[in-house]
């Protein structure tokens, strides 16, 4: 078993200044296991409801996801609907449903148990745990939180801190975590309670990310046009963490690498509404739009 992501599968309903569309594939969990499977084989821990498309399962399948821990429960499942701003980086919540995502308990099976890589998807931090619990020696365990958790769990998601290896969080959250307006110092904090690797995720301004002392920022691809940016920073995770895992190297360097990767990603996902443009991604288009990125950001020694 490769990388085990544990987090949420959903139909998302959608508002931009481009359009509407409604009852999407979305969910933390399909984000990040999309976009992982452009390097490597994805276990999905997650959970749905009895309205679940047989088209939705097809499309995970067809991405190589390992789908035995996607249980179908009773009831419908979880939704979410929000509304974008014309800046598309800020946005309403118009409504949350939680369905059978609201009585989510994941168990991981024997063989999802001894993955060396598992990311935990921004679920409550005690849920978190609970799957800490169960992996046996991981060698990589990423999270992600939101301000929920920190507002309303924040012993349990400083618990789970302790236990990680690296946090994926935007600057909002890393500074309402820390109380920190610089985002350097509240990422040191944050190495402080635990994770040595932070990844401030900052929307169209790329990310920061904070791996020991070593600190690299990564730009966002510039792109003519932002169709939907849901699920782009679970996206970002997905190829960073997939990309590590599929290399085997957590060195510096690569994490790095790991990060542009990430960024890439992210800019394939905004590019059509939930997974219709990202589920068309493979290794070789991120491959193109690597070299393109290299070729963007590269400049020469200062000659005076």
């Amino acid at each position: 078993m490769s990388l085990v992501v544990v987090g949420s599968v959903a139909y998302d309903s959608i508002e931009t200044p481009l359009g509407a569309r409604t009852d999407m594939l979305g969910g933390s969990g399909t984000f990040f296991s999309i976009a992982a499977s452009a390097f490597t084989k994805t276990s999905l821990v997650a959970v749905v409801g009895e309205d679940f498309a047989k088209d939705d399962l097809a499309l995970l399948e067809s991405h190589g996801v390992d789908l035995a821990g996607l249980v179908t429960a009773p009831g419908r499942t979880f939704r979410w609907g929000g509304r974008y701003h014309d800046d598309m980086n800020s946005r309403d919540t118009l409504f949350t449903e939680l369905n059978v995502f609201e009585s989510f308990e994941p168990v991981l099976s024997p063989a999802q148990r001894e993955s060396g890589f598992v990311f935990l998807g921004n679920i409550q931090p005690k849920l978190q745990d609970h799957v800490l619990e169960q992996v046996r020696s991981p060698r990589f365990v990423a999270a992600d939180t939101m301000n929920l958790w920190i507002n309303v769990a924040r012993t349990e998601l400083c618990d789970v801190l302790r236990r990680v290896d690296a946090l994926f969080v935007n600057d909002e959250e890393a500074r309402m975590l820390t109380s920190k307006r610089s985002v350097v110092l509240a990422a040191r904090e944050i190495q402080a309670l635990g994770p040595s690797l932070v990844v401030i995720k900052r929307g169209e301004h790329g990310a920061i990310v904070f791996n020991d002392d070593d600190i690299f920022y990564v730009p966002a691809y510039p792109l003519e046009r932002v169709v939907d940016p849901t699920g782009a920073g679970d996206s970002f995770a997905g190829a960073f963490v997939g990309y590590l895992e599929a290399t085997g190297d957590l060195s510096p360097e690569n994490v790095r690498r790991a990060a542009v990767v990430g960024s890439l990603m992210a800019s394939f996902c905004v590019e059509g509404y939930g997974v219709e443009r990202l589920k068309r991604i493979d290794r070789i288009a991120v491959r193109e739009r690597y070299q393109a990125f290299a070729e963007l950001v590269r400049f020469g020694a200062l000659d005076v």
